[in-house]
């Protein structure tokens, strides 16, 4: 006669993990969820200034994709975020003080970071772009542009005349509030004329998320759908 139900053969049962323990595991899950993300697809980050005025005012929080530079390069019209090229431009912008908690926040992107620029891609790599016309316009290839639906009202397209062949690999940025923008046309001492290196692109503005009134999706202005700015390319 064979026993049943003895020790040999008794189902083993596992023990759930105690409640502080389950609770480490679903936050280290988080971070590196959060950070995989923040590396690979999404960022949110400041704004540090006003010189992208009206689009966006100081402090917004805005998120930048990086999926449309996968396989794609930055296209002329981007609201774009970089690094400081060369660790020369950020003394006008201003950097965020945060909090150690919210550094470490940030470095998994749970918290805005700071530290960046962000400026409107007005030339890309072989683009002459110059200013300005006889109607004191910013032209690139000889077409000028129509930037009265993103320029800050009252500015004019540029006070600094500036005519550049923006290098391969590179591009020419400006800010939408021209008047109080130290964009490319104020850095044209330093290497590479003012440009800012395709390499140093984190991504390109997706949307601005905060204050939840002011949250919208970003559009690419019609004036750079015009064929004619790749005549020449």
């Amino acid at each position: 006669m064979v026993k049943r139900g003895g020790a040999g053969t008794r189902a083993r049962t596992s023990r759930p993990l105690p409640v502080w323990a389950e609770t480490v595991v679903l936050l280290v899950l988080a971070l590196v969820v959060s950070a995989v993300i923040k590396t690979f697809f999404v960022q949110m980050f400041f704004v540090p200034s006003g010189s992208m005025r009206p689009l966006f005012v100081d402090n917004d929080r805005i998120l930048v994709q990086k999926i449309s530079y996968w396989t794609g390069s930055v296209q002329r019209g981007d609201v774009v975020v970089f690094d400081d090229p060369g660790g020369r431009w950020l003394g006008s912008e201003g950097v965020p003080r945060l909090s150690p908690l919210q550094k470490a926040l940030s470095e998994v992107g749970l918290y805005p970071t700071g530290g960046h620029l962000v400026k409107r891609v007005i030339g890309i790599g072989g683009d002459h772009v110059a200013c300005c016309d006889t109607q004191g316009r910013v032209t690139v290839n000889g077409v000028p542009l129509d930037e009265r639906a993103y320029v800050m009202p009252g500015s004019a397209p540029s006070d600094r005349r500036f005519s550049v062949v923006v290098p391969p690999g590179r591009i020419w940025v400006m800010g939408d509030n021209r008047g109080n923008s130290e964009d490319s046309r104020f850095h044209t001492d330093l290497p590479g004329g003012g440009t800012v290196p395709d390499n140093d692109v984190v991504g390109k503005v997706w949307a601005i998320v905060w204050p939840l009134g002011r949250a919208h999706l970003l559009h690419e202005p019609r004036t750079f759908a015009n064929p004619s700015l790749s005549a020449k390319h």
